[in-house]
């Protein structure tokens, strides 16, 4: 009986990834409690890598799992409280509304979505030039909305171009298999090499949007949250953000637009890859087809989502209230004046968010952990007493690793709250206090686009329900990501060390 149970539980554990990932997670719970005993501060820092670990294998298994078993044992342990955890999901509850409102609103605007991206991607013959579109727009949209509103756009045009391609093409397959067995073989392989391409286009497509996202994130009050808090910490409005940030901000845009065209002509770091041209004439027929068929109702219901993402747009850019609440309204008024009053047509749009929502709180348990054993102290101790000079330059530097391997706004949130201690004290005057806000905002949305730990909508992107359709893996979005992570990071830093 025992034995069977055994053999029951190993069965059961995270589902049928592989057994050395088991073994893998079974060994980090055995460890852990080890090293917290000989020290909770080695300790902390194991436990980042761990959930590191569990991220890259997201493709074999969702992260909540094993990375909400960490964090169980992290609190069992002491390493932080339940309090700590409840007050990081607190401070971070306006993204978690954003997660749970604003994505499942991007769900009943897909129509609208798919009818106007199809038209572009079938009218831009050139990739670059597509590609540029994709982050530029990306960019100008971030800079006053959201990033992940925008990366949940994305997610969702990009899921609706897979669906209808699927969709078609496996018709295709199965009424040529019925007239000609013969030839079978040699369709599936045609299938695939066209498939590997497609989804090799979408990946490039998705990762250029998805760095536009921080591109225009950086430079205004409103495009990432911990903008808002240096904001208020340095007492600037709108335009003076805008135009304190001008100096790194602009050229790293202009930086980060080139290396997306530079990519896609030089097809390097797995970009470059074109749209089939068999995929294209499958988009255009279902673009045809929709047209022939689009009666008066189906015309309504683009109109209705047209009108209410205007009103999105307004109401982000002029924040009459938190995204999140600005989603819930997207969400009652296309439910409400499309006609979707049943329930379980509703909660199909929350299926892509909550569970990725689960995994935020589950990695806000993990910074409560950074939090509680002052695992980034060594680094403000130390960029805190380095020369006057070098200061901007090390706080870019820090913030940015550290932003690689925990979340930004933590990062960001504790960083300046140091830096306004010490203006505060008279340690800085105020004109280094500002070089230094601007070090600590560049330095958290930029270097940052180099892991999906960094920045929640690259999080949301790699656990999303389309990472495993395109095989965007953890692994192949570092690889991608690197160049950006370069150019970015080394422009910056040339701005700050140049202007400051």
């Amino acid at each position: 009986m025992v034995t069977t149970l055994g053999r029951a539980f190993a069965a059961n554990f995270l589902g049928h990834s592989a057994t050395w990932y088991k073994q893998a997670i079974v060994a980090f719970l055995i460890i852990n409690p080890i090293l917290f005993n000989f020290s909770p501060f080695l300790a902390g820092w194991l436990l980042i890598l761990e959930f590191i670990f569990t991220l890259a294998m997201a493709l074999k298994c969702y992260p909540l799992q094993p990375g909400g078993l960490l964090a169980l044992e992290a609190i069992i342990l002491g390493m932080a409280s339940p309090e700590a955890v409840y007050a990081e999901s607190i401070a971070n509850f306006e993204v978690i509304m954003l997660l749970m409102f604003m994505v499942a609103g991007i769900y009943f605007m897909r129509d609208l979505l798919l009818f106007t991206f199809t038209k572009i991607l079938l009218r831009v013959k050139s990739k670059a030039f597509l590609s540029f579109l994709f982050s530029i727009t990306a960019a100008f949209l971030s800079a006053f909305l959201d990033a992940l509103t925008v990366t949940a756009v994305l997610i969702s045009v990009a899921i609706g171009f897979f669906s209808v391609y699927h969709r078609v093409a496996s018709g295709k397959h199965i009424n040529q298999s019925d007239h000609d067995h013969s030839q079978d073989d040699e369709v599936q392989e045609e299938r695939r090499a066209e498939l590997e391409q497609f989804r090799s286009f979408l990946r490039s497509l998705i990762m250029h949007g998805a760095v536009g996202t921080a591109l225009g994130g950086v430079c205004t009050l409103v495009g990432e949250p911990q903008n808002l808090l240096i904001a208020e910490r340095a007492g600037w409005e709108f335009i003076e953000f805008f135009t304190r940030m001008a100096p790194v901000t602009m050229p790293v845009l202009v930086a980060g637009l080139l290396t997306c065209v530079f990519l896609e002509k030089f097809e390097w770091f797995s970009y470059g890859a074109t749209l089939p041209d068999s995929v294209a004439k499958t988009l255009a027929e279902f673009d045809a087809e929709q047209d022939t068929e689009r009666d008066s109702r189906m015309t309504m219901t683009l109109i209705v989502q047209a009108t209410v993402g205007v009103i999105l747009v307004l109401s982000l850019a002029f924040h009459v209230a938190a995204v999140g609440l600005v989603g819930l309204m997207v969400i009652v008024l296309l439910t409400a004046f499309n006609g979707i009053t049943q329930e379980h047509r509703i909660g199909h749009a929350f299926e892509e968010a909550l569970p990725f929502t689960a995994l935020l709180v589950v990695f806000f348990s993990v910074v409560a952990v950074i939090h509680e054993q002052h695992l980034f102290t060594p680094v403000i101790t130390f960029v805190l007493s380095q020369d006057r000079d070098l200061q901007p330059i090390m706080f870019f530097i820090a913030n940015g690793v550290l932003s690689m391997i925990s979340d930004n706004v933590f990062v960001a949130t504790v960083y300046i709250n140091e830096v306004a201690q010490a203006f505060k004290d008279g340690a800085i005057d105020r004109e280094h206090f500002n070089v230094l806000a601007i070090a600590i905002n560049t330095g958290t949305n930029l270097p940052s686009v180099a892991t999906p730990n960094g920045q929640a909508a690259f999080l949301f992107l790699l656990t999303s329900a389309l990472a495993p359709l395109i095989r965007l893996s953890y692994m192949k979005m570092l690889w991608m990501a690197l160049p950006y992570t370069i150019v970015l990071s080394g422009v910056g830093m040339l701005a700050i060390y140049t202007q400051f």
